[in-house]
């Protein structure tokens, strides 16, 4: 149980409907915190106004910003305006609201994606803002940065104990699997669990398949926020990652058998590939105690489970 002077924290998280803010719901639900989601459907985050009358009536201890609007590198590509100017609503009109409102503590999620398309690799927080960013994403990436510039400077002039927190490409239930929006990992088990249902010959993808990708479950990405909303209060945005890196091409492979699929997979190398590699050093939120549980395999079954029986009963985000 998390007590501040004798009372349940109060967490408020925004986006609790989507990937991991349902997950932090979860989490947050099972340490004992009262936790309330808020979503699009209870309030426009990119409206200021009624951000405030939200926040205002909620009067929480703790915010947790997993809202954004996400996609894969086809969204991004395709619509960075609406990305860069809705994720900074989102995120502006929530942190005015809880300095507003005296939050005392925000916790801003953004994502790897910030950090160059050319960097040392495993990734270091130190790395932000040292090269050019992968031109694919550089809209939503710029968004973010803007988020841990904005956390900093509530911090800096106002003495917020807020925090960022950059966690890796995560995956898991109750994700987003359109396949043109997606992220990756959601847009192969939906490619390769619906062309096992169908009986298709073979399955095309992007790219050549050469591109080293990091995976975390949004389970244990989550306790790591939780964990950093106790025990961190500091300037430096922290990486969240498995430390364990795959080839597209060999996660494509594991959906697929995982998925019970037979047929082929053909690259489509007219296609972008995206950054080369992108692997997080994840030592300091591992130095406060927290490890990943839950391999990359195990998790790829759950996913694959989970989305057949959400597609089953309907309530699938497709």
């Amino acid at each position: 149980m998390n007590l501040l002077k004798g009372r349940i924290l109060r967490i408020v998280v925004a986006g609790g409907s989507g990937l991991i803010g349902s997950a932090v719901v979860d989490e947050a639900s099972k340490l004992g915190y009262e936790v309330i989601s808020i979503s699009r459907r209870q309030v426009d985050l990119t409206d200021s106004t009624a951000t405030l009358d939200k926040i205002s009536g909620l009067k929480p201890d703790i915010i947790i910003d997993a809202a954004a609007r996400v996609g894969g590198i086809g969204a991004n590509n395709s619509q960075p305006v609406e990305f860069l100017l809705e994720n900074l609503s989102i995120q502006n009109n929530l942190m005015m609201a809880a300095h507003a409102v005296g939050v005392a503590k925000f916790i801003f999620l953004g994502s790897s994606c910030i950090y160059p398309r050319e960097c040392p690799q495993p990734i270091k927080e130190e790395y932000l803002l040292t090269g050019k960013l992968e031109e694919t994403n550089s809209a939503y990436a710029i968004a973010k940065i803007s988020g841990i510039e904005l956390i900093r400077s509530y911090r800096k002039q106002h003495e917020r104990a807020w925090i960022s927190l950059m966690p890796t490409n995560l995956y898991g239930p109750r994700d987003n699997f359109a396949l043109y929006g997606s992220h990756v990992l959601p847009a192969l088990v939906r490619k390769f669990v619906d062309a096992e249902r169908s009986q298709e010959p073979f399955v095309e993808l992007w790219g050549d398949g050469s591109p080293l990708r990091e995976f975390l479950h949004v389970q244990d990405c989550a306790r790591a926020i939780l964990l950093a909303a106790e025990r961190y209060d500091g300037d430096l945005h922290l990486n969240i990652g498995s430390s364990e890196e795959i080839t597209i091409r060999d996660l494509a492979s594991l959906i697929s058998t995982s998925s019970g699929y037979r047929g082929e997979i053909k690259w489509n190398v007219s296609m972008p590939n995206g950054t080369p590699r992108k692997i997080l050093d994840s030592a300091r939120i591992r130095s406060l105690g927290w490890l990943p549980k839950i391999s990359l395999k195990e998790g790829i079954q759950s996913t694959i489970d989970w989305y057949k029986s959400a597609v089953e009963s309907g309530v699938a985000r497709l």
